[in-house]
């Protein structure tokens, strides 16, 4: 009698701000944390540390407005930085949420972003049904840098300053970067919250070519705000 092998023993539970950010650094494309108070929740399969599920208030202090709700009653799912693992991000995901609205019971609306210039259209926020809310506004405030992309803030931090001109006399090829724009999918937590947002709804954008798949394997993942590779030396 053939017998299906186990699947490896998954467990989520609360996580340390360290081994948080240890998993941002090395598993999560943008290499950086997200400013501000969190929710963390971390992720192990067998007893292995695989990575963590980040809820935050994001980098857009009005995303609560757009939905009519308070500051206090939506988040971002900024960050899911995981290594080898053998479940689906979108049950890692969907177990995170569980701890989210036992942490923060006065949460309604979670969104999160898919970051087309990292080859992604959200197909983790798919599986879980969340509501595609289109893109979002372009972005400005980005720096090129040697052919990369930086927030003006990152390049202000190195440098002291983030104007091209100034970038130049280091040289750096430098200059202004586009307005870049997201997809936005949101994940509302009550039946009235759902209600409101269903309107909203959008057909799903399809796969890129180079989309990060829903399956076992190394995931930098989806969730978060502007991507933020190393800066140059």
């Amino acid at each position: 009698m053939n017998s299906q092998p186990e699947k490896p023993a998954l467990r989520l539970d609360w996580c340390s701000y360290q081994a948080a950010k240890y998993a941002v650094e090395h598993w999560h494309y943008s290499r950086v944390m997200p400013a501000g108070k969190a929710v963390i929740v971390g992720a192990w399969e067998c007893g292995k540390f695989i990575g963590v599920v980040i809820f935050s208030r994001g980098a857009n202090n009005n995303l609560s407005k757009a939905y009519g709700l308070k500051q206090t009653e939506c988040c971002e799912l900024t960050r899911i930085a995981l290594t080898d693992h053998a479940a689906p991000v979108s049950r890692i995901a969907a177990l995170a949420l569980r701890f989210l609205k036992k942490q923060s019971p006065g949460v309604r609306l979670v969104v999160s972003y898919a970051d087309p210039e990292q080859g992604h259209h959200g197909g983790i926020y798919q599986g879980m049904n969340w509501i595609y809310d289109g893109k979002s506004n372009g972005q400005a405030g980005f720096v090129v840098i040697n052919g990369k992309t930086f927030h003006k803030r990152s390049v202000s931090s190195k440098y002291g300053n983030a104007k091209p001109s100034f970038l130049k006399t280091l040289g750096l090829d430098a200059s202004y970067g586009p307005n870049l724009w997201k997809h936005r999918y949101l994940m509302p937590l009550d039946a009235d919250m759902r209600k409101r947002i269903i309107p909203l709804s959008k057909p799903y954008p399809k796969r890129a070519g180079s989309d990060t798949k829903d399956t076992a394997g190394h995931h930098p993942a989806e969730g978060g705000s502007t991507p933020t590779p190393a800066l140059p030396s």
